[in-house]
């Protein structure tokens, strides 16, 4: 390990927790600010490079592959690094964030990984940062457990080779943490704390254990900002001073600027690749995004509407399993987001028969395992998997050369034969409204209406609602959608919640600064890149 200097970051504007120092050590800051120093400078160019890349978009609208890296792509002869043995059967990963209860209950689960989320499934508060990264540390050395203040209930570990194997997802680029900042009082990337405080406290340890410090990247644009990780992953291994293709990285290919270079992003990566997962609502969030201004034929239907059997749902999944397997990667499924009733059975038989149906295309399809996001889950999504795959690890071997997958099919959005509809304005307002107030309250990972809904969920809620007005869409009922008219199922929305909560609970919540982040990042002309950007400006802790 190189000789660490003194750090000189500053933790501000955070009151102390309880055992902060174990995370907040002189040794592991003095990490985090050597990765700031080195590569937030590259972050910052690639961030402005990503608004190039839109605005040439905005022109064009279109996509095609790109011709400068062609070579890469016709070349056969490379392949990702082979997967270590703690990922080589992947069939079924659960997802949620790192509080105390969750990690017990995921680690427990019967998945065969866990995406431990700092991501889209945590608000970024200062205490979810730091607590998580306890979480993590106490399980890996036993210490872990939990007790229901309200039911008594404890939650303990089982033996080791009974857990799941934990992936871990920092913060997007874009992120900033504010409570983190350098000598000139810059803020230390989110994705850098995450990962560095991350991997100082554990790879050594997850090495011991016969593992090792894995992880999801996310928000992933190009195939540049691939090379940037793989970068920080050299670095980080020379500095802790353990073998080179020790990290592992699963890239979540959830923009549709990164379905055109799915090969180049596993080239950059190619040392410590494992995978490319297709993350569904981040991937329709990103065409909403780039194409928003695109015209009639990129408007999205109601977000229920787009499945997975969509045209270029369909074209992007599977491209996504022949590019993995092309390369010797695991391609990794969408998510199973319901949240099992408690008093409705019926609501429960049908949405596992959408469930089993779903994991058995996936299964079909070649891809080698998917995510959940319930415990309940867990033994239908592995049925699914282990119907297909028996006692293989997984199906790479499935090459899928009869996918033929061109630049257009990706963004044929006007292929699905579906339409804009007051129900779904109204489902966007409320789900956007019901999980903006929680994430103001440092959840982020909510369930609403029986769906697990994170960040995601919320980003493609505002952003229909900007198409929709900017689009001049007609909905089903023959009204255009407009600023007032969202502002009126807005309002409706919040009487209805103030009516099902109550006077006391509901002056209690965030409920009408909720409405008035989602009103302002659904109706600004200027449209904000992230949710989350003016979110964090109002994010207590």
């Amino acid at each position: 390990m190189s000789a660490p200097a003194p750090s000189p970051l500053a933790i501000v504007d955070a009151e102390p927790l309880p055992r902060q120092e174990e995370v907040l050590s002189e040794t592991a800051l003095a990490f985090v600010a050597a990765l700031h120093r080195r590569f937030t400078p590259r972050r910052d160019e690639l961030l402005a490079r990503r608004a190039e890349r839109r605005a040439e978009i905005a022109r064009t609208s279109t996509l095609d592959f790109l011709p400068e890296t062609a070579a890469i792509r016709a070349d056969d002869s490379w392949q990702v690094a082979p997967a270590p043995p703690a990922l080589e059967d992947r069939r079924v990963e659960i997802t949620g964030p790192t509080d105390r209860k969750m990690t017990i209950n995921a680690l427990n689960s019967g998945a065969k990984v866990w995406l431990a989320d700092f991501e889209d499934a945590s608000a970024p508060t200062w205490e979810n940062v730091v607590t998580g990264q306890l979480s993590l540390i106490d399980a890996y050395t036993r210490s872990i457990d939990f007790t229901d203040e309200r039911t008594g209930k404890t939650y303990a570990l089982r033996p080791d080779k009974e857990l799941a194997t934990v992936v871990m997802r920092p913060r997007g680029w874009h992120l900033d943490e504010r409570h983190l900042t350098d000598a000139d009082g810059t803020p230390v990337p989110g994705a850098l704390v995450d990962f560095g405080l991350y991997f100082f406290h554990n790879a050594k340890r997850l090495l011991d254990l016969g593992k090792g410090p894995y992880f999801y990247l996310p928000k992933t644009e190009s195939h540049l900002e691939a090379r940037l990780w793989n970068d920080v992953f050299v670095f980080a291994q020379d500095y802790l001073g353990i073998p080179q293709g020790t990290v592992r990285a699963t890239v979540l290919i959830e923009t549709i600027t990164a379905a055109y270079e799915m090969e180049e992003i596993l080239y950059e990566l190619r040392d410590h690749a494992s995978g490319l997962n297709a993350g569904r609502w981040d991937y329709l969030f990103s065409i909403v995004k780039n194409f928003r201004d695109g015209g009639p034929r990129f408007v999205l239907p109601d977000r229920n509407a787009v499945t997975m059997t969509a045209p270029f749902m369909r074209a992007y999944t599977e491209l996504l399993v022949r590019t993995c397997h092309k390369r010797g990667a695991h391609a990794i499924g969408g998510m199973a987001a319901f949240i099992p009733s408690r008093r409705d059975q019926e609501v429960n038989k049908v949405a596992f028969e959408k469930v089993k149906a779903d994991k058995d295309r996936e299964a079909n399809d070649g891809f080698d395992g998917s995510w959940v996001a319930h415990p309940d889950l867990v033994p239908i999504a592995m049925e699914s998997f282990d119907r297909v795959l028996g006692d293989r690890p997984n199906q790479k071997d499935r090459l899928r050369e009869d996918v033929d997958v061109k630049a257009e099919d990706l963004i044929a959005i006007d292929s699905l034969d579906a339409r804009p509809t007051y129900a779904g304005l109204v489902n966007a307002v409320q789900v956007g409204i019901r999980y903006i107030e929680a994430w103001l309250r440092g959840l982020g990972a909510v369930a609403i209406f029986n769906l697990m809904e994170d960040a995601a969920t919320a980003e493609i809620s505002r952003s229909q609602i900007w198409q929709w007005i900017n689009a001049g869409v007609v909905l089903d009922n023959g009204e255009r959608v407009t600023a007032e008219l969202a502002r009126k199922v807005a309002a409706g929305e919040l009487a209805d919640i103030r009516a099902e909560a109550g006077e006391e609970a509901f002056a209690a919540g965030n409920w009408q600064q909720a409405h008035d982040l989602l009103l302002k990042v659904a109706l600004d002309e200027d449209y904000a890149d992230f949710l989350t950007l003016p979110a964090y400006e109002q994010l207590k802790g």
